[in-house]
């Protein structure tokens, strides 16, 4: 299971915060799998429109990945200029040519404050939303990445986006018949 459940005030997420079925991803900016499920989550937030939300934690592997720490840092010091998930895409669709001043390349493309970007970037609180994620994954027994969880259940079958979409959709429909049952 899931731990901790989302939180509007602490998690990166796309959607509407109510949506009826959650779709949290831990990801790693630098890892292969991740990069080739990223516009697999595009379609299916395309497909389920307003019914998802789409929360993504990080879970940087720095021994495997040895950027993948400071693109993670990068993506939430983005966020506090709003721009976690233009530098989230960014990051995702460049990720074959990442390197330590790409990060800042990046920060002018999506229009950050580039001097309050690079002021940022080394404060502890960056860092420590990362670990706080990262330990949230070991807590929901995550070991790899990416890992999915749909409504608080573990994912396996991020693969087919076909599987994906039609078990967000199958939970939307079950989501749906229990709120409108009453046995009254």
């Amino acid at each position: 299971m899931l731990k901790p459940v989302f939180d509007e005030k602490k998690d990166h997420y796309s959607g509407l915060a109510t949506a009826c079925v959650e779709l949290v991803e831990y990801g790693d900016f630098q890892c292969q799998h991740c990069g080739e499920v990223y516009p697999l989550i595009k379609l299916v937030q395309e497909e389920m429109g307003d019914s998802l939300r789409f929360v993504f934690r990080h879970y940087p592997q720095p021994v495997l990945h040895r950027l993948s720490l400071d693109a993670s840092v990068a993506a939430e010091t983005a966020a506090l200029q709003g721009k976690f998930w233009h530098m989230h895409d960014i990051i995702f669709e460049n990720q074959k040519y990442l390197s330590r001043s790409r990060f800042l390349q990046f920060a002018e493309e999506i229009d950050l404050d580039t001097r309050a970007y690079e002021d940022n970037r080394e404060h502890k609180k960056m860092i420590q939303k990362v670990i706080n994620d990262f330990e949230s994954g070991v807590r929901s027994g995550v070991e790899g990445t990416p890992t999915f969880f749909i409504n608080g259940r573990r994912y396996n079958g991020f693969h087919d986006p076909d599987d994906l979409i039609r078990a967000c959709k199958d939970l939307l429909h079950m989501e749906l018949a229990a709120t409108q049952y009453s046995p009254f």
